[in-house]
């Protein structure tokens, strides 16, 4: 079991209001590809108690339910870690949740969103705990899905940033990706997320900077939030004893800039919510400046301006972006230990296209299955009836 130290939660168990008991609540899954609807079942789940514990399954089980998972198990664990609801991660949690593992890490109940997650044979993976009573739902979050990101990814086009750029390409997958024979898929469609200023309420700390407190500004894009910024930022918070890092994202038409492609997989909004929930930042700039400003420095105060080891590009005029910090002084360029990039994260999914396509293929026509099997059931007593004199 892996304890976290950092945010909002995390650090030893607390008791519950009024010396009450602390409410244990128990989520698990694959979080392969963790984005900021992952983050918020999470946020729901620990509102519904004290201490959030995150089951987190193997490679080895995704890959017999569902198939080839993008990150790796130790990849996940840590991704989850770094959501800032989080109290504790539990590695290699089983997939089918039983009354056991509740028992186990002493949770009173577990939490899932109002999607359906299948065995490979079809069987409801929550159906124990929900029979005994040990099961509640919070609500998915519309607009975002693994299944979208990576069909941005397989798709060389804009279109997820402008429904008037969507290409006839696109058009047609996103109509046939998230459908199943019959009709559009409720869990796995694809949808336009819609950013609202209570979304973005929910996800920030609302927090000052407090006296004592090192003001870091980082910058970039941070699309599809992934480990490799996680590990960036946790080397940033250890450069000092009570940091308060800013993150400043830039522009969708600046990401574009200067990394080209179809780049940024994420508009500018998801990826405000995925910076958002992370441990390790305290406040993000939405939409800021590319060149790091005396005005952006002597505004939020900085102290210290951080940069991974990836390329500094240079600002249209061709100046450098850090010449200000640098100036002053208070730039450092960090090594985060990891190579990984959003780029890297795309050719995983283009070398296994075949394979992520069957995956979601069999979902889907699991998820089919499991919905006629109910439907029937809901039929089945009324026919009975019928002949009930």
């Amino acid at each position: 079991m892996i304890r976290n130290g950092h945010g909002e939660a995390g650090g030893a168990e607390r008791p519950g209001p009024g010396g009450r008991r602390a409410v244990r609540v128990w989520c698990d899954g694959c979080y392969d590809m963790v984005h900021y609807g992952h983050s918020n079942q999470l946020r729901q789940a620990r509102a519904m108690g004290d201490h959030l514990i995150v089951g987190v399954h193997t490679d080895e089980e995704i890959a017999k339910h569902k198939g080839p998972p993008v990150f790796t198990q130790e990849e996940r664990y840590k991704m989850v870690q770094a959501i800032k609801w989080v109290d504790e991660v539990v590695p290699a949690a089983p997939y089918v949740t039983t009354l056991e593992t509740l028992d186990k890490y002493s949770c009173d109940f577990c939490v899932h969103g109002n999607d359906i997650t299948l065995t490979v044979d079809g069987r409801d993976t929550y159906e124990e705990v929900k029979q005994a009573g040990r099961y509640r739902e919070c609500k998915r979050t519309q607009g975002v899905s693994t299944t979208d990101l990576v069909g941005r990814m397989l798709l060389v086009t804009k279109a997820h940033h402008s429904s008037q750029e969507m290409s006839s390409e696109y058009r047609e997958y996103a109509d046939s990706f998230g459908k199943c024979p019959g009709g559009r898929n409720p869990w796995t469609g694809v949808s336009q997320f819609l950013q609202t200023s209570q979304k973005i309420i929910q996800f920030a700390s609302g927090k000052e900077p407090q006296p004592g407190e090192t003001v870091i500004y980082v910058a970039g894009a941070f699309d599809l939030f992934h480990i490799g910024h996680v590990d960036f930022l946790e080397k940033v918070h250890g450069l000092a004893e009570r940091p308060y890092i800013i993150a400043g994202l830039h522009f969708d038409q600046e990401v574009n800039h200067y990394k080209g492609k179809n780049y940024p997989i994420m508009n500018l909004h998801e990826r405000t919510l995925s910076v958002l929930a992370c441990r390790y930042v305290s406040e993000v700039v939405i939409g800021a400046p590319y060149s790091v400003t005396a005005e952006l420095l002597d505004h939020f105060k900085v102290d210290l301006v951080c940069h991974g080891k990836t390329e500094i590009m240079p600002d249209k005029d061709g100046s450098d972006p850090y010449e200000e910090p640098k100036r002053r002084g208070i730039f450092s360029q960090i090594d985060s230990g990891n190579d990984l990039t959003t780029d890297l994260i795309v050719q995983r999914i283009i070398k296994n296209r075949l394979e992520y396509e069957a995956r979601n293929q069999k979902k889907e026509a699991k998820e089919l299955a499991f919905l006629e099997a109910m439907r029937q059931q809901e039929v089945r007593p009324e026919r009975e009836s019928d002949f009930d004199f």
